[in-house]
């Protein structure tokens, strides 16, 4: 489709304001603002528009449809009265200072997902602001935002949100996320936001009253599909291709994880997602600017990410959820629930080796063989985690790996993430161990359809031996216990940030490091033990990682014909370790000791 259609909402500049909305089965649309009500003109493709002078920021305006139906903008880029207020004119201008950024590429981000409602006291994008320099100091170059789109109530994940282009009020609305993004860029921090394109929320959903924005014609598990290919999806499309661009040309925004696009049903000739990568593409030539595009599916199938020459959709990459439920479940035993797939060393073997785990072979949990082999494609196209938003809030006592392992477990575990071939995505306080949980929590004022989230989350968790009482998202009581507790200047706190510091300043100087294609990884298994080695090489620089799961201390022969020497233990004393009289160095006759659930790591 020619990207002809014009750009929804209420676009103000020095007063002047374009109002469009798309509405193709409408018989008349006003616009009603204080001053006064204005019939829109509609042109042959369903968008009704007019122009206005003298709009001042901050004006609250509606549309009524049809003579009859007053409601708020679906493309309304503020909403300071909520999701059933009216929606407010905000205008565009802003005094960016970034004109020297051009972002980062993803092989060479480590990301750092946070929840702005819960990442701070006060929770909105200034107190995302007050903690640049502490991810600086950690050494993030890129933080990656969970939803920020208006959504009912002050609380909530944001994947119930139902304005897309509006950044949430109470986080500081849209002025609020630019001074965010302005200031990152300042600190050489790119800024992903997540957005959700494969259904909307539905408390404040007016979506259909505008028009056909969902289908019947596909399920998803969150609520009505969105309709991207049955009639009249021009409109829909371009609605959220607008969106997408909305983020990264007005707002600066460096990148978007795409939620969950195996939900986004499209059999178009030209998929949704393919004709995004072109825009942004093109968004990217004229800005001067990487623009990264991650896409989160449950499925192994490399299409999402191979260029557009070998039949893909082009984007920079994707989440490996694979990776985590192999380290989660190496680490912590646990193999119910979709866990129930993972468990053995080999599992994670192939994770590092391959991106993901199962690539043909028959999946218990799914009941059928699953995947295909990623071949030929990089390893920075992959982000990998050990914790994220929907692997913590997603157990019913929202526990972090931080309430149950051991520090030493603590140490192997941010090893196993950040020596990894793959882009790291850490999860906000894990690098100090943050105790607190990480919940599901919502604010809905729908009575009814609070109780059916509280039992949503009752009937999830009866896939998993958990005992005991789901917490209530809709408490309060919840959301606050979510809070980080920034407890990092003490004790193994204070020592588990050194070490991820340390970890993260390896990655990024080391130039071994820097290899992230198949030909600069060798992965292997050590015999008979709970150990993975790791040989990572770049132009002449060659590291030898082992990684040691066993929670015994374990004596093995080196697998290797050189010698060696140890430049990092992570059972040092220096990282509260037991390990008092460490190797320095091994030769090929000698046997290397690790000490239980460690890491090691030599050079020649």
């Amino acid at each position: 489709m020619d990207y002809t259609l014009p750009p929804v909402g209420a676009l103000c500049n020095n007063g002047r304001c374009v109002f469009t909305v798309w509405a193709p089965q409408a018989t008349r649309v006003d616009l009603i603002t204080a001053k006064q009500e204005s019939a829109l003109q509609k042109d042959a493709q369903g968008y009704w528009t007019i122009a206005l002078n003298g709009v001042e920021h901050g004006t609250p305006y509606q549309f009524r449809l049809n003579a009859d139906k007053i409601l708020p903008d679906p493309a309304s880029r503020w909403q300071a009265e909520g999701v059933h207020g009216p929606s407010f004119v905000c205008d565009q201008n802003f005094d960016w200072t970034d004109k020297t950024w051009k972002g980062i590429l993803l092989g060479q981000m480590v990301l750092y997902e946070l929840h702005v409602g819960t990442f701070s006291e006060t929770g909105n994008f200034e107190g995302v602001i007050s903690s640049l320099d502490y991810l600086k100091e950690l050494g993030v170059n890129a933080i990656e935002l969970l939803p920020i789109s208006q959504f009912p109530g002050n609380r909530n994940w944001g994947y119930d949100g139902v304005y897309p282009f509006a950044a949430h009020h109470d986080y500081g609305g849209p002025t609020g996320l630019k001074r965010l993004v302005n200031e990152a860029h300042r600190k050489d921090i790119a800024v992903v936001l997540d957005v959700v394109y494969n259904h909307q929320g539905p408390e404040g959903n007016y979506l259909s009253e505008y028009g056909p924005y969902f289908t019947d014609r596909y399920k998803t598990g969150w609520g009505k599909a969105i309709n991207f290919d049955d009639a009249w999806c021009d409109g829909v499309r371009n609605f959220y291709w607008q969106n997408a661009l909305m983020w990264l040309e007005e707002f600066h925004i460096d990148g978007l994880r795409l939620d969950a696009v195996h939900a986004i049903w499209d059999f178009s000739a030209k998929h949704f997602i393919e004709e995004l990568t072109h825009k942004v593409s093109e968004i990217e030539k004229k800005s001067g600017r990487k623009k990264v595009l991650i896409a989160e599916f449950d499925l192994n199938n490399p299409r999402y990410i191979n260029p557009y020459d070998k039949g893909g959709y082009g984007l920079d990459g994707q989440w490996i959820d694979e990776f985590h439920h192999a380290l989660h479940a190496l680490v912590t035993g646990e193999v119910d629930g979709y866990y129930e797939d993972f468990g053995d060393m080999q599992h994670l073997v192939r994770a590092y080796r391959d991106s993901y785990v199962y690539t043909g072979q028959f999946s218990k949990h799914r009941k059928k063989f699953f995947g295909v082999l990623p071949q030929e494609i990089a390893y920075d196209q992959f982000v990998v985690f050990a914790q994220n938003h929907d692997q913590i809030g997603n157990r019913m006592l929202g526990d972090r790996l931080a309430a149950n392992l051991s520090f030493e477990a603590l140490k192997l575990v941010a090893a196993a993430v950040l020596l990894a071939p793959q882009v790291p995505l850490l999860f906000m306080g894990e690098e100090y161990g943050e105790q607190n949980p990480f919940q599901y929590f919502i604010s809905h004022t729908d009575n009814e359809l609070v109780e059916m989230v509280r039992e949503g989350r009752k009937k999830e968790f009866s896939y998993f031996n958990w005992q005991g009482e789901v917490p209530d998202p809709q408490s309060e009581k919840t959301f606050e216990q979510c809070k980080l507790s920034w407890n990092y200047t003490n004790g193994q706190h204070a020592i588990l940030f050194s070490y991820y510091k340390y970890l993260i300043g390896f990655r990024k100087n080391r130039k071994a490091m820097q290899g992230r294609r198949k030909e600069n990884v060798r992965v292997r298994e050590i015999a008979e033990k709970k150990i993975i080695g790791m040989e990572r090489s770049f132009e002449g620089d060659i590291l030898y990682i082992f990684l040691n799961f066993e929670k015994t201390k374990v004596v093995f022969k080196t697998p290797f014909s050189q010698s060696l020497k140890m430049i990092f233990n992570s059972a040092d004393t220096h990282w509260v370790g037991r390990e008092l009289h460490p190797q320095t160095n091994v030769s090929p006759d000698e046997n290397i000791v690790m000490s239980p659930e460690s890491v090691l790591i030599f050079e020649l």
